[in-house]
């Protein structure tokens, strides 16, 4: 996927570094010169320094192509312009957060994704290391899809196996996506026949309804309902 992230803070650089990892093609915008130094020498992305409001600034960042506009500032008024610019290239995805919930209705007006006010990501984190113990770490895309990190367990059912075999054999659900693999100091582009081994690190795409299979093929027990 093409993908332009608008902001480098906190939530900006995580989602960075798990789209890179992803094997994604990312573009950031960034307003503040320092932060967009430190993500153009940490991240494989293009990285450009200005204000995203700038249609030029967008255009540059090749939003004709984009997949997906992911706005990450913590000022609504520069996410909503970075939203309705977007919503000019008819973007398939637009994705924001939102600081001020009185805001909410003018990013659903625009058809944008939201994330509300960022402190109730950290309730959202709580509510999944209590739900989901072998979930690492997970990044929520709309009310029933997220990408998960999890640790695949000794003797799980997908040890040793190509990841070509694991739909075959039953183990992981037809709408499950395997994105990227961790292993060690590397970072995987799965395939095939690339073969999981245990302590890897796997970023997967679930749903509700996918998310306990998952968690049993990696060897944990999952707690969901």
């Amino acid at each position: 996927m093409y993908l332009i992230i608008v902001g480098a803070g906190k939530i900006g650089s995580n989602l960075i570094e798990m789209a890179t990892a992803g094997g994604n093609d990312v573009v950031v915008i960034e307003a503040d010169g320092d932060r967009a130094d430190k993500i153009s020498g940490s991240y494989d992305c293009l990285v450009l320094h200005g204000d995203a409001s700038n249609g030029d600034l967008l255009d540059d960042a090749g939003i004709d192509r984009a997949d997906a506009v992911i706005s990450t500032t913590n000022i609504d008024a520069v996410n909503t312009m970075v939203m309705l610019l977007a919503r000019e290239y008819d973007v398939e995805t637009l994705v924001s957060v939102v600081h001020d919930p009185d805001h909410i209705p003018i990013f659903e007006k625009i058809g944008v994704n939201i994330v509300e006010n960022p402190q109730n990501l950290i309730a959202d984190y709580l509510y999944h290391s209590v739900r989901y113990p072998g979930v690492e770490d997970f990044m929520k895309l709309d009310e029933s899809s997220e990408f998960i990190e999890i640790e695949l367990a000794e003797n799980a059912p997908l040890c040793d196996l190509p990841l070509s075999e694991v739909r075959v054999q039953g183990h992981l659900p037809e709408q499950v996506l395997v994105a990227a693999i961790k292993r060690g100091d590397d970072v995987l582009t799965p395939k095939g026949d690339t073969v999981l081994c245990p302590g890897d690190l796997a970023i997967v795409l679930v749903n509700d309804t996918s998310v306990d299979a998952v968690l049993s093929a990696f060897g944990h027990d999952g707690n969901g309902a």
